[in-house]
């Protein structure tokens, strides 16, 4: 008797298998990721990763002087490994946490354990938007890096970063990209980091710069200690970008391609842009040039570059390039603010530049993918720069306040005799001494 009831259970269980499994695959019983968008992204999210380690810090190492280039690669490093950490722990949830105030995200989603199967509206893991959305938050703060080259204490610039995270990137975020009050009430856009990373990043570290001061040694070294290796990060931070704008479409589709191509196109006309400049007010090309010109052309079309037509793209690379070195030579030459590298002029003024841009650049005449409803050039301008405005003003603000609550515990600057040896000496484990 016992077996025959065995046998009636398994063989009921065999037929009724099949129907189980359709009914699970049912629409709407369970959101189901595209493998393709999902594959798409994850890709998106690895050349992400690798604009900031090791395009960033390559980048901003070779323009150490003498004796800096592996204290910066250091700092990069640290950085994000702390805002990974963060980013997993509370940041994302600060930033795309369930919608509330529109001010910051709700706590479902700390430490990762209220995932969606699907992110929003899109066909994509949640875990895997979690992923892509953390190649921008780390990108922003290792910006910042070079704009204190050569000065800035290791212990004091890991704390900042990581306090700055979640005082500046994950609220701006939110605004923006998660649904916060900044898109959801005013309208405005940023496709690809333009406000969110380039313009808070940008405004920090001219904040940061002027915090520290100048530097003791300056004009006493080569302005850039390796720039062949400068070179090749600018190159690796160019390739990570264009992945970056294509993933902002959440999706392997037409937008996708079209943000790489103008992303890509403006990041070229930034380079030759900034070239020719080079060209006609010092005599010659000269390679920091090719490398801010293609960041300042990648800042400049951030905000845009899915939503424009790539004859606008163009000249948003252009226009971001020759904003950035007119800023560049402006507060180098005529305020004497030492932003080693020039992170507020490349980055943060390309990205302003660029957000207000695409008001009038999103009109079908030109190309653009249109207005949404109710708005037009007009009134797209005013949430543009409201948007801009807004997101400056938090950076400046909580960057002067984590910066000096992090400065009560450890001290923001190395000494001279630490700066004269150069950083180097120290993060080898050397004492460092005021000798060659």
């Amino acid at each position: 008797m016992t077996k025959k009831l065995v046998a009636t259970l398994g063989l009921a269980a065999l037929i009724a298998w099949p129907t189980l499994a359709l009914a699970q695959a049912e629409p709407g019983a369970l959101d189901a990721a595209d493998s393709g968008d999902t594959a798409w992204l994850l890709t998106a999210a690895m050349l992400g990763l690798i604009a900031a380690l090791p395009g960033l810090a390559l980048y901003y190492a070779g323009r150490a002087q003498r004796g800096g280039f592996v204290a910066v690669a250091m700092q990069a490093g640290a950085i994000v490994a702390v805002v990974s950490l963060l980013w997993v722990m509370v940041g994302y949830t600060l930033a795309f946490g369930t919608v509330g105030s529109g001010w910051l995200g709700a706590g479902n989603a700390w430490m990762l354990l209220d995932l969606g199967n699907v992110r929003g509206d899109s066909a994509v893991p949640e875990s895997a938007f979690v992923l892509f959305e953390l190649a921008f938050a780390l990108i922003a703060p290792v910006l910042m890096t070079g704009a204190w080259i050569d000065r800035a204490r290791f212990g004091w610039v890991v704390a900042f970063a990581a306090l700055w995270s979640l005082m500046v990137y994950a609220p701006v975020a939110h605004w923006i990209w998660g649904g916060g009050w900044l898109a959801s009430r005013l309208g405005t856009i940023d496709y690809a980091g333009g406000i969110v990373v380039h313009t808070s990043a940008g405004v920090s570290a001219l904040v940061v710069a002027l915090l520290l001061g100048r530097r003791a040694t300056l004009g006493e070294h080569p302005a850039a200690n390796a720039p062949g290796l400068s070179l090749g990060g600018t190159f690796l931070a160019w390739i990570g970008s264009i992945g970056l704008a294509g993933g902002a479409a959440l999706a392997a589709n037409d937008d996708a391609a079209s943000a790489i191509i103008n992303t890509h196109a403006a990041a070229c006309a930034g380079a030759l842009t900034w070239l020719l400049i080079d060209r006609i007010a010092t005599g010659k090309a000269r390679a920091p040039g090719l490398g801010s010109g293609v960041i300042a052309g990648l800042a400049a079309i951030s905000s845009s570059a899915g939503l424009v037509a790539p004859g606008a793209a163009i000249l948003f690379g252009a226009v971001g390039a020759l904003a950035g070195y007119v800023t560049v030579t402006l507060l180098r030459d005529r305020l004497a603010i030492d932003d080693t590298a020039g992170v507020f002029a490349v980055n943060g003024v390309g990205g302003m530049v660029g957000a207000v841009m695409l008001a009038l650049f999103l009109a079908p005449v030109l190309g653009g993918t249109g207005y949404g409803e109710g708005f037009g050039p007009v009134r797209q301008l005013l949430a543009q720069g409201v948007g801009v405005g807004a997101v400056a003003a938090w950076s400046a603000i909580a960057s002067v306040i984590a910066g000096l609550m992090v400065s009560m515990v450890v001290p923001m600057r190395v000494t001279e005799a630490e700066e004269r040896a150069g950083l180097d000496a120290s993060s080898h484990g050397e004492p460092a001494t005021a000798t060659d």
